[in-house]
């Protein structure tokens, strides 16, 4: 079904560590779309001697998975061999963020030596968003429309920038490169400004690599560190930050640690609640809890319970008034518990957040169901995905068959067309088979440099979907 599959694949990659004074839990899912595309790293204590420093990022990928997933594993490296004067001591902070830029890059010009990102078999790229915690400094890196926030006293203190082509300063940089900004894309195709790989829009003759349509160059901001306010830090794609505000999040966050102390489970919860808010891209989030992140609290346990226990009661109250007009289903439950005013909900989650304690009740009292179209966020948003997948798909095609000349194409498919009407010239029968198209590169193997593991599967070109990265 074009960019999206029928029901979202809901399993979770989880992992959880700690070290140096803080525990981290990440979760990532495939939701809707039809491949996996983000990847992550997670690393507490750094080589080179830097044992008490920390590195956590989270990478979308558009186009195939190819160039997030090899930056999952050797950017870290590029950044900290890049530069003499990547160096721990008070005396560092500039030359720790020029050495995060080389390392940028760096790994962005190895790449391009990839035998299938050289040919162009391969046109996939990621957006990279990561912190750096250093004994004394919280370096934040960002290049892309991933986002990274810092809660401090129980507010939200940092957060990076989305580069986005329509903000002022990467405007510039694209029109002063020879492209242009429609529909809010590079070249009315691209959805972010700034990445790593994407090398189809790294190829002005006379412009360096910070000047190129889209540049691989990271915005680096540093922080010192409070270790009396500093709470936590949140990495999370754009699939998260698509159905929930900086504030939302860090108060969700906020609302779970006082009622588990499970950080997958905080992750896992993140997740689900993105997706039962309607996000259908990939969500990956890492959770970075530092010494003064909120602890576990008796008060928030029973408040919670006393809300399962409500929202329990409920649900059998609705199923119950049914009568004779049959059970409802999932959607005419939420729609009625949606409609009400519930007490303690979590903030920033609300109602969605307590999604599976709502269907855990209503299948127990429907155990004969019909699987509900709407299992994780409705028959409607099918209905509503559908045919817009269905169009994106035909125009990627189109696109990836007339490759440089695609505008020039249509523009003469319509002059046709009008003719055609004016003249009441015969169209063609529909039941003819039209030509098909030269095959799309998407389609053909990847001669991979880097050895399977390092190889993406075959993707849809994601740079024509409105919702992708």
């Amino acid at each position: 079904m074009g960019a999206f599959l029928d029901k979202p694949k809901t399993e979770k990659h989880n992992a959880h560590g700690a070290g140096n004074g803080l525990r981290f839990g990440l979760s990532s899912m495939q939701g809707w779309r039809v491949e996996m595309e983000d990847a992550h790293t997670a690393v507490v204590g750094l080589p080179h001697g830097l044992d008490d420093w920390s590195f956590f990022a989270v990478y979308d990928g558009h186009a195939g998975s190819r160039v997030a997933n090899y930056c999952s594993k050797h950017l870290l490296d590029h950044i900290i061999s890049s530069s003499e004067d990547f160096r721990p001591g008070p005396d560092s902070v500039e030359g720790v963020k020029s050495g995060i830029r080389s390392g940028f890059l760096k790994i962005d010009e190895y790449m391009r030596n990839f035998s299938d990102l050289r040919n162009g078999m391969d046109r996939s790229g990621s957006t990279a968003v990561a912190v750096l915690l250093s004994p004394e400094h919280l370096y934040f890196i960002n290049c892309g429309d991933s986002r990274a926030v810092l809660c401090r006293a129980g507010q939200v203190r940092f957060s990076t920038q989305d580069h986005k082509p329509c903000n002022p300063r990467e405007k510039e940089r694209i029109q002063n490169a020879g492209g242009s900004v429609m529909i809010q894309r590079v070249n009315g195709s691209l959805a972010v400004s700034r990445a790593l790989g994407d090398y189809d829009y790294k190829c002005v003759d006379g412009k360096g690599p910070t000047e190129q349509l889209v540049s691989p160059e990271p915005e680096v901001f540093e922080i010192a560190r409070s270790p009396e306010e500093d709470e936590f830090v949140v990495l999370a794609c754009d699939g998260i930050w698509d159905v929930m505000s900086n504030e939302e999040l860090c108060e969700f966050v906020r609302s779970r640690l006082e009622v588990w102390d499970d950080l997958e489970r905080v992750c896992n919860s993140v997740v689900d609640t993105c997706l039962h808010k309607g996000s259908r891209d990939n969500m990956s989030v890492v959770l970075v809890c530092l010494p003064n992140a909120p602890k576990v609290s008796e008060e928030a346990v029973k408040r919670e319970a006393e809300l399962d226990k409500f929202l329990e009661s409920r649900v059998e109250e609705i199923m119950e008034k049914s009568g004779e007009e049959g059970l409802p289903d999932m959607m005419h439950v939420m729609r009625i518990l949606s409609s009400e005013n519930i007490p303690n909900l979590p903030p920033g989650g609300g109602l969605a957040s307590k999604r599976s304690v709502i269907e855990a009740v209503y299948n127990r009292l429907n155990p004969h169901r019909e699987e509900d179209g709407d299992a994780e966020g409705g028959a409607a948003a099918e209905d509503q995905g559908s045919a817009t997948a269905h169009l994106l798909e035909a125009l990627r095609q189109f696109r990836i068959s007339h490759r440089g000349e695609y505008r020039h194409v249509l523009e003469e498919a319509l002059s046709s067309y009008r003719m055609s009407c004016e003249t009441g010239a015969q169209r063609p029968n529909p039941t003819e088979e039209p030509p098909s198209p030269p095959p799309s590169p998407a389609t053909e193997p990847i001669n991979s440099e880097e050895g399977p593991d390092d190889a993406a599967d075959p993707a849809l070109d994601e740079t024509s979907d409105p919702s992708t990265a």
